[in-house]
């Protein structure tokens, strides 16, 4: 359950909250968990929602729970605009939503964002950046990948767990009548990964 910070104003109340996401478990130049905490806290917000979605899927249930709860003169605080949103579709849409719903969206890199024409454009101009940007490390990724895939011993996926000894040595004790789980338990590997070599194995 996220809970709620409430400010007094003038007007009544408003609860000021701070929204920080990675999409991987390392993130560099001030876009890990703990430097956007750092950021939000010193900027004000009390509570601070952290999530993690990577760009294999576009769900971000906490975000999405949090927009839910709040309320028009609500403040959300993202510590820069790509933290929000990684394409200029999304990002629009999102942002729009927020700000028809009336909250006050606060970028620590750029200030607040209004419905004012200039406001938009600066967030499409930044939200294309971002998304060249993406794309740029997935295209470099790709590259790096096809120029290991020419180079001798290159394997597809993980490295495994288990050398080609330990696996062969698996496969003759299955062959001499071993249950997977006690040949499992002699060799450390895994029931799965045992039914799985052996399927590729037999073929």
């Amino acid at each position: 359950m996220i809970s709620k910070v409430i400010v007094k104003t003038v007007g009544g109340f408003y609860m000021i909250y701070g929204y920080a996401r990675i999409s991987t478990v390392k993130q560099i130049d001030g876009n890990s968990i703990e430097d956007q905490v750092e950021q939000l806290k010193k900027a004000g917000c009390e509570t601070i929602i952290e999530e993690q979605y990577s760009a294999k899927t576009t769900d971000r249930p906490r975000l999405d729970k949090l927009i839910a709860i709040m309320q028009d003169g609500d403040i959300m605080i993202v510590t820069k605009l790509d933290r929000l949103a990684r394409s200029v579709r999304e990002g629009s849409q999102l942002i729009q939503q927020l700000i028809d719903k009336g909250i006050v969206v606060n970028v620590l890199n750029m200030g607040t964002i209004s419905s004012k024409p200039m406001d938009k454009l600066m967030v499409n101009i930044l939200l294309v950046f971002a998304e060249f940007e993406r794309n740029m490390i997935i295209e470099r990724t790709q590259a790096g990948k096809e120029i290991a895939r020419t180079k001798a011993g290159y394997k597809e996926g993980r490295p495994k767990k288990y050398t080609e000894y330990q696996l062969k040595n698996a496969m003759n004790l299955l062959d001499d009548g071993n249950s997977y789980t006690h040949v499992a338990e002699m060799t450390g590997l895994s029931v799965s990964t045992l039914a799985r070599e052996r399927r590729i194995y037999s073929k």
